[in-house]
């Protein structure tokens, strides 16, 4: 709770953004926010509230402080998780199918896992993409290149 509490607020330079990738709506303190502020003006920009505070420091909330991939996404949150959540159930599946390999630590989603997903998602979308030629990937996965 309150992770961004009042003394946060009051020390945030003018113009700072926040938002609430955590859960629920607690992480910030928004009725300090509202008591602080001497104005709040509505969508300045999509999902966007400046909080204006006596003297004129503006401190921009996102999504009104709610779960910003949700609250501030473009279309409906189902399609805005829906990778997310096809992502955690593979790699669980793969971890259940790994189980007998696997110890007792934090492991990535396998890269296999994470294209499959992708590629299912432009697929429902109808978008097609070209596949890498044998140059462009070893590029990809090369430091011997560019800056």
């Amino acid at each position: 709770m309150h992770v961004i509490a009042e003394d946060h607020l009051k020390a945030m330079k003018d113009g700072a953004v926040i938002c609430n990738s955590g859960h629920f709506d607690i992480e910030i303190d928004l009725k300090a926010l509202k008591k602080l502020s001497s104005k709040v003006e509505k969508n300045v920009r999509n999902f966007v509230d400046a909080y204006v505070f006596p003297g004129g420091k503006r401190i921009y909330l996102i999504g009104e402080g709610r779960l910003v991939n949700l609250a501030a996404a473009e279309g409906h949150p189902a399609s805005v998780m829906d990778m997310s959540f096809a992502t955690q159930a593979l790699a669980s599946e793969w971890a259940v199918k790994n189980h007998a390999k696997l110890t007792a630590k934090v492991y990535e989603v396998p890269t296999d896992v994470e294209n499959w997903v992708a590629k299912l998602k432009l697929s429902s979308m109808g978008i097609r993409i070209d596949s890498l030629s044998k140059e462009q990937q070893h590029y990809l996965s090369s430091w011997s290149h560019g800056t």
